[in-house]
């Protein structure tokens, strides 16, 4: 028996919510251990937030071919193995038995897409700078280096959590669902808004910081642009975006189509489990960047810095912290 089928075995559980969650938080774990070992052993962050997002993309990859690679394992070596989806054939719907439901190529394209544009950015911020603060404390200490990769591996899993669920669901049973729904419509519209909020913030930082190093001004902080809306602007999309994602997933989720399809027995009880799960994502996220890593870390450097400035002061006084003026 191989590793593979061994692992597929273990985790062959009668629900199809559960065989799909499981080996995804595994395999987050998993990679994460393996990126920190190395890591720990150089005293690097380097490939940090680089892990991070390739972790993103391998847990949502799993979570739409799992059921393919389950069946393709069952089938006997005489029999015609089932083949692997194909993505335009799902987005026109015509998939086959083992396609996907257009929710899932779009959501899962859309964390795809998030996680490679973040996690390329942080990389070369950090080849730029050559070092990222928030690591000078623990980057010389095994266990709480180590704690980090774990931590940013719950994250991961938090986060798609509303994702991998969605993913559990047989394409064949999503396929009643109407093919355009209210929640369909108002989360890629939140998500779309947030990326776009959060990748002109980052933009506008980005030039910024560029003038600055070429002594094309000498401001301290940024009050321009989208950081004159808010002080964080680029933590206010993220929260948007990953709420654009719990709305889409969770109308589905909550839905009698979404209950039968992830195995749970629905009513009311399932039915709020399912939005709960769904609003993990972006309570766990909004949590982080407002009491944890985001805000509080960028407030404090700041207003250590530049706390007895006038020009500070009248700044913050004047742009919300979080949710954007207009």
């Amino acid at each position: 028996m191989t590793l593979l089928t061994t692992l597929l075995h273990a985790t062959s559980f009668r629900s199809p919510f559960l065989r799909t969650l499981l080996p995804s938080i595994g395999l987050a774990y998993a990679l994460q251990a393996a990126v920190a070992a190395p890591s720990i052993a150089a005293q690097t962050e380097r490939f940090y937030d680089l892990s991070g997002s390739l972790t993103y993309l391998s847990c949502t990859a799993l979570s739409l071919y799992l059921p393919t690679i389950r069946a393709r394992a069952a089938a006997s070596l005489s029999a015609t193995k089932p083949g692997w989806p194909s993505l335009l054939g799902s987005l026109s719907g015509n998939g086959g038995s083992t396609g996907w439901n257009w929710r899932q190529v779009v959501l899962s394209a859309a964390v795809s897409i998030w996680a490679t544009r973040l996690g390329t950015y942080l990389f070369g911020r950090i080849s730029a700078d050559g070092s990222d603060s928030r690591f000078d404390a623990i980057r010389s200490q095994p266990a709480k280096f180590f704690g980090a990769f774990m931590a940013q591996a719950t994250w991961v899993s938090l986060c798609l959590l509303p994702v991998l669920a969605l993913n559990s669901i047989p394409a064949a049973t999503l396929a009643a669902l109407p093919a355009l729904t209210v929640t369909d419509v108002l989360g890629l519209s939140l998500f779309v808004g947030g990326l776009g909020f959060e990748v002109v913030a980052d933009r506008q930082k980005s030039a910024w910081v560029a003038a600055k190093k070429a002594k094309r001004h000498n401001e301290e902080f940024l009050t321009s642009g989208l950081w004159s809306k808010s002080r964080h602007p680029n933590y206010f999309g993220e929260a948007t975006l990953w709420s654009g994602v719990a709305v889409l997933a969770g109308g589905v989720l909550a839905s009698g189509v979404g209950q039968v399809g992830m195995g749970w027995k629905g009513g009311v009880g399932g039915r709020a489990g399912a939005v709960a799960m769904a609003a993990v994502s972006p309570a766990f996220v909004t949590f982080l960047l407002l009491k944890v890593s985001g805000v509080p870390l960028s407030e404090n450097k700041y207003d250590k810095r530049y706390g007895d400035r006038k020009d500070y002061q009248a700044w913050k006084r004047d742009t919300p912290m979080f949710i954007p003026k207009f």
